[in-house]
């Protein structure tokens, strides 16, 4: 590598805003600002470009409450905006070690503060100071970690990243992602710009900070500029990984049926497109990337399993169904008070909530997870005939009838279900409305006819409606 210069560090910045302006228009910017000295150069270059764009720019700081200096880091920070026309902002976050260890926890949280004081102040557009060395780093740990191309595909220049910012109009930028450190330095003493220097930043234990004061400097030694090559590879692997996307998006638009995968269609992919496809479908709802362990296990007992089989594989966030050769994503759902078990010896006399209807237009029964309307209609049962019954809801328990219209026959639920093509796991959900001894009303299916009204009274139509959320 050429030795260190600050004299192209404000072009290539301008460069970057300059493209980044092609894709969103901002009427103000905001930094991610933690006072070390990638940050300060960036306030120092924004503050610089926002003044000649007339555009207002903000500086963010996150203070993680882990380091004794952080109130000194904040009152840096402040300090620095105002001298440079940037109004500062802040917020305190509380860093609980998860499972996944304190530095995840803690840019979880970075970020989701950072997003929260871009959309306070109507910022669009968020600028963080990731550089050349950043990158060589995040593809060096993606690869220990033993990631696919989307890992080793790095950071991008710019993407959006709702989940993480908590704000799905926020676009997150990297202007100084081509630059080295050592050039940010040279810059940094050029316009003698001062910063603070994070003590954890030493601490070997954090899996970066090994690399970077170990690993790093080694590489540099035997192969200068190592740096800008890793880079190279990580837009390799981002090129590789975007033609896997629209492999991916391609195969999910030819597999999807009403929302769910189409199995004999999956089953005559190859496994890796398989793989690809499925992950696709799980970034589009949203869900955690499954292991290769765990697609792996799931697609062999896709493939495996008999054609009528009732497949459920259990994903952190979710159910993966299968149905009618048919594969689906359903939320997973804590069991409502009303589903209790009616071999429970003591139960079975307990089951059902009872109830009368009084003319109201709508009852909520929170124990089965729903509301039961009473809707005025052409078909349904006599009002009179319906205010005198002692009902009750319940679940179904096995064994009941129901006749949905004249010229159809009396059918168990469980074949009414089926032909309705109403998932096993849907029926469990469903409850039931019954008189003494009389099945009156089947959520999902309908009314039982043999008690519809002659009479010329108003007539009441019984509909449940369901209020837990599905994804």
């Amino acid at each position: 590598m050429s030795s260190p210069s600050a004299g192209q560090v404000p072009a290539i910045f301008a460069r970057a805003l300059a493209a980044l302006r092609e894709q969103v228009s901002p009427s103000s910017l905001a930094i991610a600002c933690s006072g070390g000295l990638d940050s300060m150069v960036l306030l120092h270059l924004a503050s610089s470009w926002c003044r000649q764009h007339g555009v207002s720019l903000f500086a963010f700081y996150v203070h993680h409450g882990l380091s004794p200096h952080a109130d000194a880091w904040l009152a840096h920070v402040e300090a620095s905006a105002a001298a440079l026309g940037a109004v500062a902002d802040h917020r305190r976050v509380a860093v609980e070690k998860g499972g996944s260890g304190i530095e995840a926890a803690a840019r979880k949280l970075r970020y989701r503060a950072l997003g929260e004081m871009c959309r306070t102040h109507g910022a669009g557009l968020l600028l963080t100071a990731h550089h050349l060395d950043d990158q060589a780093e995040t593809v060096l740990l993606q690869l220990l970690r033993g990631s696919g191309p989307a890992g080793l595909s790095g950071m991008d220049a710019a993407n959006s990243a709702p989940e993480l910012l908590g704000n799905p109009d926020l676009v997150m930028a990297r202007p100084l992602l081509p630059l080295a450190r050592a050039e940010l330095e040279a810059y940094a003493a050029e316009h003698d710009l001062a910063w603070v220097e994070d003590e954890s930043n030493l601490d070997p234990r954090y899996a970066r900070n090994a690399l970077r004061h170990t690993v790093m400097p080694a590489l540099a030694q035997a192969f200068p500029g190592f740096q800008a090559r890793f880079a190279r590879s990580a837009a390799h692997a981002q090129s590789a990984q975007r033609l896997l996307d629209e492999l991916a998006a391609q195969d999910l638009a030819a597999n999807l049926v009403d929302g769910a995968i189409d199995v004999a269609h999956l089953r005559s992919m190859s496994l890796d497109r398989a793989y690809n496809m499925l992950r696709h479908w799980f970034r589009q709802q949203g869900l955690a990337m499954p292991s290769t362990a765990w697609l792996v296990e799931m697609v062999a007992q896709l493939v495996e399993a008999r054609h009528d089989a009732q497949l459920l594989v259990t994903h952190p966030a979710c159910h993966i169904r299968r149905h009618r050769d048919r594969l689906y994503i359903t939320p997973k759902l804590a069991d409502l008070a009303g589903m209790r078990d009616p071999d429970d010896e003591g139960v079975i006399e307990k089951l059902g909530e009872p109830f009368t209807w009084k003319d109201e237009s709508s009852l909520a029964f929170p124990a089965y997870g729903g509301v039961l309307h009473f809707d005025v209609a052409d078909v349904g049962f006599d009002a009179a005939w319906l205010r005198g019954r002692a009902l009750v809801i319940d679940f179904r328990k096995g064994g009941e009838r129901l006749k949905l219209a004249p010229n159809r026959p009396t059918r168990g639920l469980k074949a009414h279900y089926q032909a309705a093509d109403v998932p096993a796991w849907e029926r469990a959900r469903l409850p039931i409305v019954s008189s003494g001894s009389d099945l009156l009303y089947a959520a999902g299916l309908g009314m039982d006819c043999h008690h519809f009204g002659s009479s010329a009274d108003a007539r009441i139509a019984l509909r449940w409606e369901s209020n837990i959320e599905q994804l």
